[in-house]
């Protein structure tokens, strides 16, 4: 049996690999699978089919992942949705995400932006936070739906910072967008890469960004994490297998799928999406993942957070 382990991992893959999107067609997701199977079937000689399977916020995409035999033939490209999903959908779902999935390599990472109306009083982090306790009623935040990572970052200020805010939920990024450009809402998170072109144009004041550095894009903007050291928060990209897969044919898809990850056309794909490429280690993303799950479940179970 050890003997067939073996060559299973030296020889995957020797028929088509399900790349599993649980999103709708044309996102980030989907576009990603494409373009790293494309490379992986130039590499390895078999086809690498995305297989979009969305529904439930991405866990019915995920639950199929989880039931596939753990041969390396399935293999799901997601989100940081999943790490706010491993709390919020704990009740609804047979299985773990973060026992029954095992995070293979951290594609790329996108950081998000605390964003006003330019009507708003306040040119700094600091400034907002002053402005959010000395109104009465609080401020207007508005997020992209309960449970997305929009909405749970403003959560997280709302409970570091101990400021007062009015959650108003958007049925997505481009409404929330056109909902704070009009004026609707004081502030949200946004992703750099929906909210840049807005930015520039002066219908967007960027404050802060949730990640732990700053970005080439607006260099001068702090760092939410530096005032409040627990605050990271960022729509990541990755790939997960079943965690029964077998430890030698894990390692060769790794180092396969993380050529294809670093090959110039992903790369450049991210880039200009306004993300970070990283194609890490298997235990880089491992631990990343974790430390997601845990961040957000204190802040879902702090928020009293539900599912629409």
């Amino acid at each position: 049996m050890l003997a067939s382990m073996s060559a299973a991992g030296q020889n995957w893959p020797t028929k088509p690999v399900r790349m599993v999107v649980p999103f709708s067609p044309g996102g980030t997701a989907d576009v990603l699978a494409r373009l790293i199977g494309r490379k992986m079937q130039e590499t390895t000689g078999q086809p690498f089919v995305p297989e979009l399977r969305a529904g439930a916020a991405s866990m019915i995409g995920t639950e199929a992942v989880v039931r596939a035999p753990a041969d390396g033939y399935t293999i799901l490209i997601t989100t940081a949705a999943i790490s706010v999903n491993a709390t919020l959908y704990a009740s609804r779902v047979k299985f773990d995400v973060t026992k029954d999935l095992a995070p293979l390599t951290w594609i790329s990472s996108v950081p998000m932006l605390l964003l006003v109306h330019p009507s708003v009083p306040a040119k700094s982090l600091q400034e907002l936070l002053a402005l959010a306790k000395r109104t009465p009623a609080g401020l207007n935040g508005g997020h992209n739906g309960s449970g997305t990572t929009s909405h749970i970052a403003l959560e997280m200020l709302k409970q570091m910072a101990g400021v007062n805010a009015t959650n108003i939920a958007y049925k997505g990024g481009g409404p929330t967008l056109t909902a704070i450009m009009a004026g609707e809402v004081d502030f949200t998170f946004a992703t750099l890469t929906t909210s840049k072109q807005q930015i520039d144009a002066g219908k967007l004041r960027p404050l802060a960004v949730t990640v732990a550095k700053p970005i080439k894009e607006f260099p001068q903007l702090p760092a939410l994490k530096s005032l409040y050291p627990d605050f990271e928060s960022d729509n990541w990209f990755g790939l997960f297998v079943a965690s029964k897969t077998p430890r030698d044919l894990f390692v060769r898809m790794h180092a396969s799928l993380v050529d294809a990850v670093k090959s110039p056309e992903v790369r450049n794909y991210i880039a200009k999406e306004g993300g970070e490429p990283i194609g890490s280690t298997a235990e880089e993303f491992d631990r990343h993942f974790r430390s997601e799950v845990a961040r957000y479940a204190k802040v879902i179970k702090a928020g009293n957070i539900k599912l629409d």
